[in-house]
Protein backbone atom coordinates (compact mmCIF):
# COMPACT_ATOMS: atom_id res chain seq x y z
CA UNK A 1 0.00 0.00 0.00
CA UNK A 2 1.71 3.61 -1.11
CA UNK A 3 -0.21 6.22 1.47
CA UNK A 4 0.77 10.02 1.93
CA UNK A 5 -0.77 12.31 3.81
CA UNK A 6 -1.38 16.10 2.46
CA UNK A 7 -1.29 18.83 4.28
CA UNK A 8 -2.12 22.69 3.83
CA UNK A 9 -1.13 24.86 6.69
CA UNK A 10 -3.10 27.58 5.68
CA UNK A 11 -6.20 26.08 6.34
CA UNK A 12 -5.25 23.06 8.24
CA UNK A 13 -6.33 20.78 6.35
CA UNK A 14 -5.37 17.10 5.60
CA UNK A 15 -5.92 15.33 2.09
CA UNK A 16 -5.30 11.81 1.54
CA UNK A 17 -3.49 10.12 -1.66
CA UNK A 18 -3.78 6.29 -1.12
CA UNK A 19 -2.64 4.14 -3.62
CA UNK A 20 -2.27 -0.16 -4.16
CA UNK A 21 0.61 -1.05 -5.64
CA UNK A 22 -0.11 -4.10 -7.27
CA UNK A 23 -2.52 -2.58 -9.52
CA UNK A 24 -1.30 1.13 -9.56
CA UNK A 25 -4.80 2.28 -8.34
CA UNK A 26 -5.59 5.48 -6.16
CA UNK A 27 -7.93 7.26 -4.57
CA UNK A 28 -7.57 11.01 -2.96
CA UNK A 29 -9.99 12.00 0.28
CA UNK A 30 -11.03 15.21 0.71
CA UNK A 31 -8.93 16.63 -2.36
CA UNK A 32 -7.32 20.44 -2.22
CA UNK A 33 -8.63 22.81 -5.34
CA UNK A 34 -5.18 22.61 -6.30
CA UNK A 35 -5.29 19.41 -7.54
CA UNK A 36 -1.76 19.34 -9.53
CA UNK A 37 -0.44 18.18 -6.08
CA UNK A 38 -1.96 14.77 -6.13
CA UNK A 39 -1.30 14.70 -9.98
CA UNK A 40 2.58 14.78 -8.92
CA UNK A 41 2.30 12.10 -6.67
CA UNK A 42 0.59 10.18 -9.21
CA UNK A 43 3.45 10.25 -11.84
CA UNK A 44 6.13 10.14 -9.28
CA UNK A 45 4.63 6.89 -8.17
CA UNK A 46 3.28 4.98 -11.23
CA UNK A 47 -0.47 5.30 -10.22
CA UNK A 48 -3.79 5.72 -11.74
CA UNK A 49 -6.19 8.58 -9.64
CA UNK A 50 -9.44 6.34 -10.02
CA UNK A 51 -11.61 6.95 -7.35
CA UNK A 52 -12.40 10.57 -5.58
CA UNK A 53 -14.06 10.94 -2.26
CA UNK A 54 -15.33 13.82 0.10
CA UNK A 55 -16.37 12.49 3.90
CA UNK A 56 -18.59 15.50 3.98
CA UNK A 57 -19.83 18.98 2.24
CA UNK A 58 -17.25 20.97 3.56
CA UNK A 59 -17.37 24.43 5.03
CA UNK A 60 -13.88 26.00 5.27
CA UNK A 61 -12.46 25.26 2.10
CA UNK A 62 -13.67 24.70 -1.73
CA UNK A 63 -12.75 20.75 -2.72
CA UNK A 64 -11.12 20.19 -5.95
CA UNK A 65 -12.67 16.79 -5.64
CA UNK A 66 -14.58 17.53 -9.27
CA UNK A 67 -10.83 19.09 -10.52
CA UNK A 68 -9.77 15.82 -9.90
CA UNK A 69 -12.41 13.68 -11.51
CA UNK A 70 -12.60 16.01 -14.38
CA UNK A 71 -8.69 15.85 -14.97
CA UNK A 72 -8.13 12.01 -14.72
CA UNK A 73 -11.33 10.68 -15.13
CA UNK A 74 -11.50 8.95 -11.71
CA UNK A 75 -15.02 8.13 -10.16
CA UNK A 76 -16.44 10.49 -7.92
CA UNK A 77 -17.83 9.31 -4.57
CA UNK A 78 -19.80 11.42 -2.65
CA UNK A 79 -22.21 10.70 0.68
CA UNK A 80 -26.04 10.62 -0.19
CA UNK A 81 -26.61 10.20 3.57
CA UNK A 82 -28.30 12.89 5.82
CA UNK A 83 -31.51 13.48 4.29
CA UNK A 84 -32.83 15.46 1.24
CA UNK A 85 -31.57 18.53 2.09
CA UNK A 86 -27.92 17.17 2.36
CA UNK A 87 -27.37 15.57 -0.92
CA UNK A 88 -24.75 16.94 -3.46
CA UNK A 89 -26.36 18.57 -5.71
CA UNK A 90 -24.53 17.47 -9.36
CA UNK A 91 -23.89 13.81 -10.85
CA UNK A 92 -21.88 11.28 -8.44
CA UNK A 93 -21.52 8.07 -7.35
CA UNK A 94 -23.75 7.83 -4.09
CA UNK A 95 -22.39 6.23 -0.65
CA UNK A 96 -24.62 5.07 1.79
CA UNK A 97 -23.47 3.55 5.37
CA UNK A 98 -21.97 -0.19 5.10
CA UNK A 99 -20.76 0.23 1.32
CA UNK A 100 -17.38 -0.19 0.09
CA UNK A 101 -14.65 1.13 -2.33
CA UNK A 102 -12.47 -1.29 -3.76
CA UNK A 103 -8.92 0.20 -5.26
CA UNK A 104 -7.20 -2.74 -6.42
CA UNK A 105 -6.35 -4.66 -3.13
CA UNK A 106 -7.94 -1.97 -0.66
CA UNK A 107 -10.97 -1.23 0.79
CA UNK A 108 -12.60 1.32 2.45
CA UNK A 109 -16.05 0.71 4.20
CA UNK A 110 -18.13 3.89 4.87
CA UNK A 111 -19.37 4.40 7.74
CA UNK A 112 -22.29 7.30 8.32
CA UNK A 113 -21.20 9.40 11.40
CA UNK A 114 -23.62 12.46 11.63
CA UNK A 115 -23.01 15.42 14.20
CA UNK A 116 -20.67 17.94 12.52
CA UNK A 117 -22.74 17.30 9.59
CA UNK A 118 -25.83 15.33 8.77
CA UNK A 119 -24.23 13.51 5.48
CA UNK A 120 -20.78 13.00 7.44
CA UNK A 121 -19.03 9.62 6.68
CA UNK A 122 -15.95 8.16 7.80
CA UNK A 123 -14.09 5.26 5.63
CA UNK A 124 -12.31 2.51 7.26
CA UNK A 125 -9.50 1.58 5.12
CA UNK A 126 -8.49 -2.39 4.83
CA UNK A 127 -5.24 -3.53 3.21
CA UNK A 128 -6.33 -7.18 2.16
CA UNK A 129 -2.76 -8.60 1.59
CA UNK A 130 -1.49 -7.83 4.71
CA UNK A 131 -5.70 -9.01 6.82
CA UNK A 132 -8.81 -8.72 6.65
CA UNK A 133 -8.72 -6.15 9.87
CA UNK A 134 -8.88 -2.55 9.67
CA UNK A 135 -6.12 -0.51 9.64
CA UNK A 136 -7.00 3.08 9.27
CA UNK A 137 -10.04 5.49 9.88
CA UNK A 138 -10.29 8.51 8.02
CA UNK A 139 -12.78 10.43 9.72
CA UNK A 140 -13.04 14.03 8.40
CA UNK A 141 -14.56 16.50 10.65
CA UNK A 142 -15.76 13.95 13.07
CA UNK A 143 -13.24 13.05 15.42
CA UNK A 144 -9.57 15.08 15.60
CA UNK A 145 -7.04 14.67 17.09
CA UNK A 146 -7.78 15.45 20.80
CA UNK A 147 -10.86 17.01 20.03
CA UNK A 148 -14.65 16.28 17.74
CA UNK A 149 -16.08 18.27 14.93
CA UNK A 150 -18.15 21.06 16.13
CA UNK A 151 -21.98 20.63 15.39
CA UNK A 152 -23.30 24.46 15.21
CA UNK A 153 -21.80 25.17 11.86
CA UNK A 154 -24.85 24.63 10.31
CA UNK A 155 -27.06 27.04 12.65
CA UNK A 156 -24.08 29.57 12.64
CA UNK A 157 -23.36 29.50 8.76
CA UNK A 158 -26.67 28.38 7.34
CA UNK A 159 -29.46 29.09 9.48
CA UNK A 160 -30.64 25.56 10.62
CA UNK A 161 -32.40 26.66 13.46
CA UNK A 162 -32.04 24.09 16.38
CA UNK A 163 -29.55 22.21 14.17
CA UNK A 164 -26.47 22.45 17.14
CA UNK A 165 -28.25 20.54 19.40
CA UNK A 166 -29.55 17.88 17.19
CA UNK A 167 -26.14 17.51 15.69
CA UNK A 168 -24.47 17.34 19.59
CA UNK A 169 -27.02 14.67 19.83
CA UNK A 170 -26.27 12.79 16.17
CA UNK A 171 -22.39 13.13 17.17
CA UNK A 172 -22.42 11.53 20.84
CA UNK A 173 -24.32 8.36 19.05
CA UNK A 174 -21.34 8.53 16.22
CA UNK A 175 -18.37 8.99 18.67
CA UNK A 176 -20.67 5.89 20.74
CA UNK A 177 -19.94 3.43 17.68
CA UNK A 178 -16.48 5.03 17.20
CA UNK A 179 -15.13 3.94 20.52
CA UNK A 180 -16.45 0.25 19.45
CA UNK A 181 -13.47 0.52 16.64
CA UNK A 182 -10.31 -1.92 17.74
CA UNK A 183 -8.15 0.51 19.69
CA UNK A 184 -5.41 0.13 16.82
CA UNK A 185 -6.90 1.53 13.90
CA UNK A 186 -4.76 4.83 13.17
CA UNK A 187 -7.19 7.82 13.12
CA UNK A 188 -6.37 10.21 10.13
CA UNK A 189 -8.50 13.33 10.74
CA UNK A 190 -9.48 16.46 7.93
CA UNK A 191 -8.00 18.94 10.40
CA UNK A 192 -5.25 20.24 13.13
CA UNK A 193 -4.69 22.81 15.29
CA UNK A 194 -5.96 25.60 13.81
CA UNK A 195 -9.03 25.26 12.25
CA UNK A 196 -12.34 26.33 13.12
CA UNK A 197 -13.95 23.48 12.68
CA UNK A 198 -13.28 22.36 16.68
CA UNK A 199 -11.79 24.36 19.55
CA UNK A 200 -8.64 22.49 20.76
CA UNK A 201 -7.56 20.37 18.03
CA UNK A 202 -4.08 18.77 18.57
CA UNK A 203 -0.97 19.55 16.57
CA UNK A 204 0.03 15.88 15.97
CA UNK A 205 -1.21 14.66 12.28
CA UNK A 206 -2.57 11.80 13.81
CA UNK A 207 -3.14 9.14 16.19
CA UNK A 208 -5.36 5.69 17.05
CA UNK A 209 -8.71 5.15 18.48
CA UNK A 210 -7.50 3.69 21.45
CA UNK A 211 -5.23 6.61 22.39
CA UNK A 212 -8.26 9.36 21.46
CA UNK A 213 -10.27 6.82 24.18
CA UNK A 214 -7.76 8.09 26.71
CA UNK A 215 -6.85 11.62 25.91
CA UNK A 216 -9.55 13.13 23.60
CA UNK A 217 -11.77 14.79 26.09
CA UNK A 218 -15.35 14.00 24.02
CA UNK A 219 -14.82 10.42 24.53
CA UNK A 220 -14.48 10.62 28.43
CA UNK A 221 -18.23 11.47 28.41
CA UNK A 222 -20.15 8.72 26.72
CA UNK A 223 -21.94 8.27 29.58
CA UNK A 224 -23.00 11.37 30.10
CA UNK A 225 -24.53 13.52 27.28
CA UNK A 226 -25.33 16.50 29.28
CA UNK A 227 -21.83 17.23 30.12
CA UNK A 228 -20.76 15.97 26.88
CA UNK A 229 -23.15 18.72 25.29
CA UNK A 230 -22.34 21.29 27.87
CA UNK A 231 -19.04 20.99 27.10
CA UNK A 232 -19.08 20.82 23.14
CA UNK A 233 -21.03 23.99 22.87
CA UNK A 234 -19.30 26.11 25.07
CA UNK A 235 -17.08 28.51 23.95
CA UNK A 236 -16.36 27.57 20.15
CA UNK A 237 -14.79 29.98 18.56
CA UNK A 238 -16.07 32.57 15.75
CA UNK A 239 -17.55 30.96 12.45
CA UNK A 240 -15.50 32.63 9.40
CA UNK A 241 -18.20 34.25 7.39
CA UNK A 242 -16.91 32.86 4.16
CA UNK A 243 -18.25 29.57 5.44
CA UNK A 244 -21.07 29.76 3.81
CA UNK A 245 -20.28 30.23 0.44
CA UNK A 246 -17.99 26.99 0.76
CA UNK A 247 -20.79 24.99 1.69
CA UNK A 248 -22.64 26.47 -1.26
CA UNK A 249 -20.28 25.68 -3.99
CA UNK A 250 -19.05 22.78 -2.75
CA UNK A 251 -22.30 21.33 -3.02
CA UNK A 252 -24.13 22.77 -6.09
CA UNK A 253 -22.59 23.07 -9.30
CA UNK A 254 -20.32 25.44 -10.14
CA UNK A 255 -17.23 26.57 -12.70
CA UNK A 256 -14.06 24.14 -12.64
CA UNK A 257 -10.99 25.82 -12.20
CA UNK A 258 -8.17 22.95 -13.64
CA UNK A 259 -4.91 24.73 -13.16
CA UNK A 260 -3.81 27.51 -11.06
CA UNK A 261 -4.08 30.84 -12.91
CA UNK A 262 -1.74 33.36 -13.62
CA UNK A 263 -2.78 36.56 -12.76
CA UNK A 264 -0.91 40.19 -14.20
CA UNK A 265 0.95 42.38 -12.72
CA UNK A 266 -0.60 46.26 -12.43
CA UNK A 267 0.83 49.31 -12.25
CA UNK A 268 -0.03 50.75 -8.83
CA UNK A 269 -0.97 54.41 -10.17
CA UNK A 270 -3.83 52.56 -12.56
CA UNK A 271 -5.25 50.49 -9.59
CA UNK A 272 -5.55 53.68 -7.23
CA UNK A 273 -7.47 55.88 -10.18
CA UNK A 274 -9.78 52.72 -10.21
CA UNK A 275 -11.84 53.03 -6.78
CA UNK A 276 -13.78 50.11 -7.65
CA UNK A 277 -10.80 47.83 -6.92
CA UNK A 278 -10.33 46.45 -3.21
CA UNK A 279 -6.44 46.31 -2.97
CA UNK A 280 -5.28 44.04 -0.33
CA UNK A 281 -1.53 44.84 1.15
CA UNK A 282 -0.23 41.17 1.76
CA UNK A 283 2.82 42.80 2.75
CA UNK A 284 4.04 42.57 6.80
CA UNK A 285 2.24 45.07 9.04
CA UNK A 286 5.52 47.16 9.29
CA UNK A 287 6.00 47.69 6.10
CA UNK A 288 2.39 48.16 5.94
CA UNK A 289 2.41 51.02 8.78
CA UNK A 290 5.12 52.43 7.11
CA UNK A 291 3.49 53.74 4.36
CA UNK A 292 0.38 51.83 1.94
CA UNK A 293 -1.99 53.12 -0.54
CA UNK A 294 -4.99 54.89 0.76
CA UNK A 295 -8.26 52.08 1.20
CA UNK A 296 -5.87 49.44 1.18
CA UNK A 297 -6.43 46.01 3.73
CA UNK A 298 -3.23 45.01 5.58
CA UNK A 299 -4.30 40.98 5.35
CA UNK A 300 -0.31 39.76 5.87
CA UNK A 301 0.39 36.88 3.79
CA UNK A 302 1.15 34.32 6.59
CA UNK A 303 -0.84 30.99 7.05
CA UNK A 304 -3.76 32.97 7.97
CA UNK A 305 -3.98 35.08 5.06
CA UNK A 306 -7.10 33.22 3.02
CA UNK A 307 -9.28 32.59 6.35
CA UNK A 308 -8.68 36.46 6.68
CA UNK A 309 -9.19 37.60 3.33
CA UNK A 310 -12.52 35.14 3.84
CA UNK A 311 -13.93 36.94 6.87
CA UNK A 312 -13.22 40.93 5.30
CA UNK A 313 -13.68 40.07 1.59
CA UNK A 314 -16.69 39.41 -0.38
CA UNK A 315 -16.42 37.08 -3.28
CA UNK A 316 -18.08 39.49 -5.52
CA UNK A 317 -14.85 42.42 -4.68
CA UNK A 318 -12.70 42.98 -7.82
CA UNK A 319 -9.00 42.25 -5.57
CA UNK A 320 -5.88 43.74 -6.17
CA UNK A 321 -3.18 42.15 -4.08
CA UNK A 322 -0.03 44.48 -2.88
CA UNK A 323 2.67 41.51 -2.98
CA UNK A 324 6.50 40.96 -3.84
CA UNK A 325 6.60 38.89 -7.17
CA UNK A 326 7.80 35.99 -5.74
CA UNK A 327 4.86 35.75 -3.70
CA UNK A 328 2.22 36.00 -6.44
CA UNK A 329 1.74 32.12 -7.14
CA UNK A 330 1.43 31.18 -3.35
CA UNK A 331 -1.73 34.13 -2.61
CA UNK A 332 -3.03 32.93 -5.96
CA UNK A 333 -2.93 29.31 -4.41
CA UNK A 334 -4.23 29.98 -0.90
CA UNK A 335 -6.93 31.92 -2.23
CA UNK A 336 -7.95 29.72 -4.87
CA UNK A 337 -8.48 27.38 -2.05
CA UNK A 338 -11.19 29.54 -0.75
CA UNK A 339 -13.02 29.82 -4.31
CA UNK A 340 -11.63 33.48 -4.37
CA UNK A 341 -10.77 34.09 -7.64
CA UNK A 342 -11.76 37.26 -9.00
CA UNK A 343 -8.22 38.52 -9.34
CA UNK A 344 -7.86 41.49 -11.37
CA UNK A 345 -3.98 41.04 -10.69
CA UNK A 346 -1.03 41.78 -8.23
CA UNK A 347 0.86 45.25 -7.22
CA UNK A 348 4.69 44.24 -6.94
CA UNK A 349 5.98 47.77 -6.62
CA UNK A 350 4.48 50.46 -4.53
CA UNK A 351 7.48 53.12 -5.61
CA UNK A 352 5.99 56.47 -6.70
CA UNK A 353 2.47 56.07 -5.28
CA UNK A 354 1.30 58.87 -2.36
CA UNK A 355 1.39 56.24 0.72
CA UNK A 356 -0.35 56.89 3.64
CA UNK A 357 1.19 55.41 6.95
CA UNK A 358 -0.53 54.31 10.17
CA UNK A 359 -0.28 56.75 13.28
CA UNK A 360 0.89 54.41 16.08
CA UNK A 361 0.55 54.59 19.67
CA UNK A 362 2.38 53.35 22.85
CA UNK A 363 0.77 51.84 25.46
CA UNK A 364 1.31 55.08 27.66
CA UNK A 365 -0.14 56.99 24.94
CA UNK A 366 -3.55 54.76 24.83
CA UNK A 367 -3.75 54.97 28.78
CA UNK A 368 -3.66 58.77 28.39
CA UNK A 369 -6.36 58.77 25.17
CA UNK A 370 -8.31 56.33 26.99
CA UNK A 371 -10.97 59.04 28.81
CA UNK A 372 -11.77 60.65 25.02
CA UNK A 373 -10.76 57.82 23.00
CA UNK A 374 -13.05 54.84 21.75
CA UNK A 375 -10.91 51.70 22.55
CA UNK A 376 -11.75 48.79 20.21
CA UNK A 377 -10.75 45.20 21.21
CA UNK A 378 -11.17 43.09 18.27
CA UNK A 379 -10.05 39.88 19.55
CA UNK A 380 -12.52 36.85 20.31
CA UNK A 381 -15.50 37.13 22.69
CA UNK A 382 -13.01 34.31 24.32
CA UNK A 383 -10.39 36.44 24.84
CA UNK A 384 -11.75 40.14 25.66
CA UNK A 385 -14.02 38.15 28.54
CA UNK A 386 -10.54 36.50 29.92
CA UNK A 387 -9.25 40.18 30.30
CA UNK A 388 -8.84 43.54 28.30
CA UNK A 389 -7.91 46.96 28.75
CA UNK A 390 -10.77 48.58 30.81
CA UNK A 391 -13.47 50.70 29.26
CA UNK A 392 -12.29 48.82 26.23
CA UNK A 393 -15.82 47.77 23.80
CA UNK A 394 -15.44 44.77 22.12
CA UNK A 395 -16.33 43.82 18.48
CA UNK A 396 -14.72 40.65 16.84
CA UNK A 397 -12.46 41.70 13.65
CA UNK A 398 -14.40 39.55 11.31
CA UNK A 399 -17.50 40.82 12.19
CA UNK A 400 -17.02 44.29 11.08
CA UNK A 401 -18.05 44.40 7.69
CA UNK A 402 -21.12 43.57 9.02
CA UNK A 403 -21.42 45.67 11.75
CA UNK A 404 -23.18 49.58 12.10
CA UNK A 405 -20.21 50.78 13.56
CA UNK A 406 -21.40 54.68 13.24
CA UNK A 407 -21.32 55.00 17.11
CA UNK A 408 -18.01 55.33 16.83
CA UNK A 409 -17.08 57.94 14.40
CA UNK A 410 -17.49 61.06 16.56
CA UNK A 411 -14.63 60.18 18.71
CA UNK A 412 -11.06 59.12 18.49
CA UNK A 413 -10.94 55.53 17.58
CA UNK A 414 -7.57 53.22 19.29
CA UNK A 415 -7.64 49.66 17.83
CA UNK A 416 -5.91 46.87 19.69
CA UNK A 417 -5.56 42.80 19.64
CA UNK A 418 -3.75 40.37 21.56
CA UNK A 419 0.16 41.17 19.59
CA UNK A 420 -1.32 43.24 16.75
CA UNK A 421 -2.02 41.29 13.47
CA UNK A 422 -5.75 41.54 13.48
CA UNK A 423 -5.75 45.09 15.11
CA UNK A 424 -4.07 46.11 11.64
CA UNK A 425 -6.62 44.13 9.52
CA UNK A 426 -9.20 46.07 11.55
CA UNK A 427 -7.11 49.46 11.80
CA UNK A 428 -6.61 48.69 7.76
CA UNK A 429 -10.67 47.79 7.38
CA UNK A 430 -11.28 50.78 9.58
CA UNK A 431 -9.47 53.74 7.81
CA UNK A 432 -11.04 52.59 4.33
CA UNK A 433 -14.24 53.08 5.66
CA UNK A 434 -13.64 56.38 6.71
CA UNK A 435 -13.11 56.83 10.03
CA UNK A 436 -10.64 59.80 11.59
CA UNK A 437 -8.86 59.90 13.87
CA UNK A 438 -7.68 56.20 14.11
CA UNK A 439 -4.95 55.33 15.83
CA UNK A 440 -3.26 51.37 16.11
CA UNK A 441 -1.70 50.22 19.21
CA UNK A 442 1.03 47.65 17.26
CA UNK A 443 1.34 46.11 20.94
CA UNK A 444 -1.73 45.55 21.78
CA UNK A 445 -2.87 43.81 25.20
CA UNK A 446 0.22 41.45 25.37
CA UNK A 447 2.01 44.48 25.37
CA UNK A 448 -0.37 46.34 27.89
CA UNK A 449 -0.39 43.21 30.14
CA UNK A 450 3.66 42.84 30.34
CA UNK A 451 4.19 46.69 31.27
CA UNK A 452 1.61 46.50 34.16
CA UNK A 453 -1.19 48.23 33.32
CA UNK A 454 -4.84 47.50 34.92
CA UNK A 455 -6.85 45.13 33.35
CA UNK A 456 -10.91 44.03 33.36
CA UNK A 457 -12.53 41.66 33.12
CA UNK A 458 -15.81 40.88 30.87
CA UNK A 459 -17.95 41.48 34.27
CA UNK A 460 -16.33 44.49 35.10
CA UNK A 461 -15.90 45.82 31.77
Amino acid sequence: MFFQQIYDKTLAQASYFIGCQATSEAIVIDAKRDVDTYLEIARQNNMRITHVVETHIHADFLAGTRELAALTGASMYLSDEGGPDWQYAFAHKGLRDGDRLFVGNLSLEVLHTPGHTPESISLLLRDHPSSDAPVMVFTGDFVFVGDVGRPDLLEEVVGVAGSKEEGAAELFRSLQRFSQLPDYVQLWPGHGAGSACGKSLGAVPSSTVGYEKIRNWALQHLDNFGAFKDYLLHDQPEVPTYFSAMKRLNKEERPLLLEVPEYPVLDVTEVMAKPAYTIVDSRHKSKFAEGHVAGALNIQNNNALATWCGWMLSYSDQIVIVAPDEEREDITRKLMRIGMDNIAGFVTNVEGADLVPVKLLQAEEVNNLRSEAVLLDVRSQREYNEGHIPGARHRFVGFLPQMNLEDMRHSPLVVYCQSGDRATVAYSFLESKGFEPIFLYPGSFADWKAKGMSIASSREG
